[in-house]
C-alpha cells in the first residue's frame, strides 16, 4: 500500500511540474514576442520546429524504453541489469545527441536557406548544443522514472523553464541591441541551449548523489551478447513511441517550410517571415495555454481506462471514457468561443508596444480568431486517443493524426498561395486536421468500450452554456468597443464575468456539478 501511495506521489508530482511547465514555457513566448517582434518570432520559429523534430527523434522513445525496462530489472531485483540498461542507453543517447548537434550545425546553411529565411543559420547553430545536452539528460530521467524517483526529473524540467526566462529572454534582449531582430531570435535559442545545459549538470549531480549502493546490487556479468540483446531490445521499444510522439512535430516542421516559401511567391520575403512570426509567435502560443492544461487533464483518462480494462469493468470504462469526452468539451468549447471573441483585445493588450504595428496585431487577432477554434478539436483529439492508448489501441490515434497531418500539409499547399487567402489558410488547414482526427478516434472509442454518446449531454449543453456566455461578450464589446481593448482591468473583469456565466447556466443545464459550500459551526 505504501508503495502504491508513493507511487501516486511521484506520478502527481511530475504531472504538476509537467504541467507548470508547459503554462510558463507558453507565456514565456510572450515577453520575447514583445523582445525580438513579428520578425525575430518567424526566424526562431523557422528554427525551432527543426530543432524539436531531431529532439523527438532522437530522444522521445528511448527515455520510455529505459524507464520500463528497468523498473522491469528493479521489480526482478536484478539492480545490476538496470545499471547496465543505463549505462548502454547513455552511450547510445550520448552519440545520436552529439550526431545530431553536429548534423543541426553543418546543416544549418542548407536548412535556413530551404525554409527561405537565410539569416537564421546563426539560429540553428545557437541551439545545436541543446540536442546534445537533451539527449544525455534523457537517458538520466529514464533511469530515475524506471526508480520511480520522479522529483529530479521534475526539477530538471523547472530548471530547463526557469532558465528561459532568465538567461534566453536577456540574451533575446542583448542580441536586439547589438544585431537587431535576427540576433535576438540567436539569442533566445542560445539561452535554451544554456539552460538546458544547466538542467544536465543537476540531473548528473543528483544522480551521483543519490546512486544505488554497491552492496545492494548483484555483480554485473553482461558479455557482449547480453549487451547486444539489451540495446536491441531499447531501440525496438522506442521505435513505435518516437513514430507517435514524431507526427505533431512534423506538422509544425511542414509549417515551417512551407508558409514562407508559398507566401513569399505574392509578397516581399520580408513580410512573409513577419506573417509567419505573428501567427507562430503569437497565435500558436495563446492557444497553447489552455491546450496546455487540456493536455494535463486528458492524461488522467490513460491510467483509469487502463485499470477499468484490467479489471474487465465495463460500467467503469463507459463511465471514464464519457466523463472524459465530456469533460474536454466542457473546458474546450468556452475557451475557444471566448478566445476567439476576445481575440482582438488580448492580442492588442499583451503585444501592443513598438515592435507591433496595430495593423500586424488586426491581421494577429483574425488568426486568432480562426485558431482558436481548434482549441476544443485539439481537447477531443487529445480525450479520445487517451482513452484508445489506455485500451492498448495506441496506433488507432497514430494513425489518424497521421492522416489528419497529411491533409493539413496538403490543404496549406492549396489555401497559403492564394493571395487573397495566404497565412489565414494555415489555421483552417488546422481547423480540418483535428476534425479528420476526432472523427475516426469517436467511433473507434464507441467500437471498444461500447459507449454511445449523448448527443444532447455532451455536445448541446456546453454548446447552449456557451451561447449564453458568448452573447454577454458581444454585449460587452458593442457597449465598450475599443475600449475593451486598451484596459486590462477591463479585459480581465469581462473574462472572469464571461466564465462565471459559463459555469453557472452549465451549472444549472446538468453539464456540471459544482461543490455546494455551506456555512459551518466554527470547531
Amino acid at each position: 500500500m505504501k508503495g502504491r501511495q508513493s507511487l501516486i506521489e511521484g506520478i502527481s508530482v511530475l504531472g504538476i511540474a509537467g504541467l507548470i511547465c508547459k503554462v510558463v514555457g507558453v507565456l514565456y513566448k510572450i515577453p520575447l514576442a514583445r523582445t525580438i517582434g513579428p520578425l525575430g518570432m518567424g526566424v526562431y520559429h523557422q528554427v525551432f520546429p527543426t530543432y524539436n523534430l531531431l529532439l523527438t527523434i532522437s530522444s522521445a522513445g528511448i527515455p520510455v524504453a529505459i524507464s520500463r525496462m528497468v523498473a522491469a530489472s528493479i521489480a526482478d531485483e536484478d539492480h545490476a541489469k538496470a545499471k547496465n540498461i543505463f549505462s548502454i542507453a547513455l552511450k547510445i543517447l550520448f552519440v545520436v545527441g552529439l550526431l545530431g548537434s553536429l548534423l543541426m550545425v553543418f546543416l544549418s546553411s542548407m536548412l535556413s536557406n530551404a525554409k527561405g529565411t537565410p539569416e537564421a543559420m546563426n539560429s540553428f547553430i545557437a541551439i545545436s548544443p541543446s540536442l546534445f545536452f537533451v539527449c544525455v539528460m534523457s537517458a538520466y530521467r529514464g533511469y530515475m522514472q524506471g526508480r520511480m524517483r520522479m522529483i529530479p526529473t521534475a526539477v530538471s524540467q523547472l530548471i530547463e523553464q526557469v532558465g528561459k526566462v532568465f538567461v534566453a529572454m536577456p540574451l533575446a534582449y542583448i542580441g536586439m541591441q547589438r544585431g537587431g531582430h535576427v540576433d535576438g531570435a540567436a539569442g533566445a535559442l542560445l539561452g535554451i541551449s544554456i539552460a538546458e545545459a544547466a538542467a544536465l549538470i543537476y540531473m548528473i549531480v543528483d544522480s551521483k548523489r543519490n546512486t544505488v549502493p554497491n552492496t545492494s546490487i548483484k555483480p554485473i556479468t553482461a558479455d557482449r551478447q547480453s549487451t547486444r540483446n539489451l540495446s536491441r531490445e531499447l531501440i525496438y521499444t522506442s521505435i513505435p513511441i518516437t513514430i507517435g510522439a514524431c507526427i505533431v512535430p512534423i506538422a509544425s516542421e511542414a509549417d515551417s517550410f512551407m508558409l514562407v516559401r508559398l507566401m513569399s511567391a505574392y509578397i516581399p520575403r520580408e513580410e512573409a517571415v513577419i506573417r509567419y512570426g505573428i501567427y507562430t509567435g503569437l497565435v500558436i502560443a495563446l492557444i497553447n495555454v489552455p491546450t496546455a492544461v487540456a493536455m494535463a487533464l486528458s492524461t488522467n483518462l490513460v491510467p483509469n481506462i487502463s485499470a477499468a480494462k484490467q479489471e474487465n469493468n465495463a460500467k467503469a470504462l463507459i463511465s471514464h471514457s464519457a466523463t472524459g469526452i465530456k469533460a474536454s468539451m466542457v473546458i474546450g468549447l468556452p475557451a475557444s468561443i471566448g478566445m476567439s471573441l476576445l481575440a482582438e483585445p488580448i492580442l492588442q493588450l499583451l503585444f501592443s508596444g513598438e515592435q507591433y504595428s496595430v495593423y500586424q496585431l488586426s491581421q494577429g487577432a483574425r488568426l486568432l480568431e480562426i485558431s482558436s477554434l481548434t482549441i476544443v478539436l485539439f481537447t477531443m483529439v487529445q480525450s479520445t486517443s487517451g482513452i484508445l492508448q489506455g485500451l492498448g489501441k495506441q496506433r488507432i490515434p497514430m494513425y489518424t493524426l497521421a492522416f489528419g497531418i497529411v491533409l493539413k500539409i496538403l490543404l496549406n499547399q492549396v489555401l497559403v498561395r492564394i493571395p487573397a487567402i495566404n497565412i489565414h489558410g494555415a489555421p483552417f488547414a488546422s481547423l480540418l486536421c483535428y476534425a479528420a482526427s476526432l472523427i475516426p478516434n469517436l467511433y473507434y472509442v464507441s467500437k471498444y468500450t461500447g459507449l454511445r454518446i449523448d448527443i444532447g449531454d455532451t455536445f448541446l449543453r456546453p454548446a447552449a452554456a456557451c451561447g449564453i456566455m458568448s452573447a454577454f461578450v458581444v454585449i460587452v464589446k458593442l457597449i465598450f468597443s475599443d475600449r475593451l481593448n486598451h484596459s486590462f482591468v477591463l479585459l480581465f473583469i469581462t473574462i472572469v464575468l464571461a466564465a462565471a456565466i459559463y459555469l453557472f447556466v452549465a451549472e444549472k443545464l446538468g453539464c456540471i456539478k459544482l461543490p455546494n459550500i455551506k456555512p459551518g459551526r466554527r470547531k
